[in-house]
């Protein structure tokens, strides 16, 4: 199974989601954060990410005669490469964005649920903002977003910092006009993970 097929879950993504931030999770703690998935199935999903080689074995210890797992994210294998992203057709990426969609909502479902879950003082945001930008434009505010982002995904968990979900989404809503006012060639994919 090629990282498309891997992590076009949405409980696989979710486990991804999880161990960011070099994390070590067990599968206990893993099925914790996914309570709506049976512990078979969250078993399931860790076990073809360890085989396809997006989480890897980092510990094992014995505990009552069982051995406990620790897994580890290889987050330079948790990514959807620019070659893949260009073989894909309009069902590939409206199945792949379902699937992105359905991992949002069911993060934001469980957050929900979290006993002393507070939208208002955890500083919870889903606003949409319609932008008017040229290509050039457009390019300038990805580079802006990674360059603020980037720095921050290295950073590991502690007791001040809560783990947040951020997903950047962007499209156009409309053809680009040329002067001419005829829609212009899309030329351009790409994709965040």
């Amino acid at each position: 199974m090629d990282s498309l097929d891997l992590l076009a879950h949405p409980i696989r993504l979710r486990i991804v989601h999880a161990m960011g931030g070099g994390r070590l999770l067990t599968t206990t703690q893993l099925c914790a954060r996914i309570p709506e998935a049976s512990k078979a199935t969250v078993y399931r999903h860790i076990d073809l990410l360890v085989d396809g080689g997006i989480l890897e074995v980092a510990e094992e210890h014995r505990v009552r005669g069982a051995v406990q797992r620790h897994y580890r994210l290889r987050q330079d294998r948790a990514v959807i490469g620019p070659e893949t992203v260009r073989t894909l057709t309009p069902a590939d990426h409206r199945q792949t964005f379902a699937t992105a969609m359905t991992a949002l909502l069911a993060e934001f479902n469980a957050y929900l649920a979290r006993e002393g879950a507070d939208p208002v003082a955890d500083q919870v945001g889903y606003r949409q903002h319609a932008l008017w930008l040229s290509p050039e434009e457009l390019e300038e505010l990805t580079g802006e977003l990674r360059a603020a982002i980037a720095p921050r995904l290295a950073n590991r968990p502690s007791p001040e910092r809560a783990q947040y979900l951020l997903s950047p989404i962007r499209f156009p809503v409309e053809n680009p006009q040329r002067e001419t006012g005829q829609p212009t060639a899309a030329t351009d994919h790409e994709t965040d993970t």
